[in-house]
């Protein structure tokens, strides 16, 4: 680690040689990652189920297993939601003031809808952006 970096932050490690891959922009990578395509290559696949990643790529060999994304993805995908939902609720409740049971009837099945839908292209850009930024897990330790 260069001596100018302070000590208590993340930096990737660049001793390392370049990988065998090319690293995409920030932009395309997370486009990638989020059409659930290899964010390095474009042409693999990122997923072997709903959410499991692939150890790598099968096409680039990109190490797509090796990050953690842990709980990144279900953060911003309820972030994400949030931010639909509360405006739509607010009107609806001013414009309407419906039942409880009205509300209850529509914005629970579309949350559920809304974040099971967003999680899979949140989890693929949150690979592709760490990608970008050489976030891989340490297998040395």
């Amino acid at each position: 680690m260069p001596d100018n970096l302070p000590p208590d932050r993340w930096h990737p490690d660049r001793t390392q040689a370049l990988p065998a891959w090319t690293t995409p922009s920030t932009a395309v990578a997370i486009w990638r990652g989020a059409r659930g395509l290899c964010p390095a290559c474009g042409v693999g696949h990122a997923f072997a189920g709903y959410l499991k990643v692939v150890p790598e790529c099968e096409f680039c060999h990109a190490p797509l297993g090796a990050m953690r994304a842990d709980d990144a993805p279900p953060y911003f995908t309820i972030l994400i939601v949030g931010h639909l939902m509360v405006p739509m609720i607010y009107w609806l409740e001013t414009a309407v003031r419906p039942a409880l049971w009205v509300h209850a009837a529509i914005w629970l099945p579309l949350t559920v809808v809304l974040c099971m839908g967003l999680l899979r292209p949140v989890k693929g850009a949150t690979l592709g952006l760490m990608l970008r930024l050489g976030m891989t897990q340490d297998h040395s330790a």
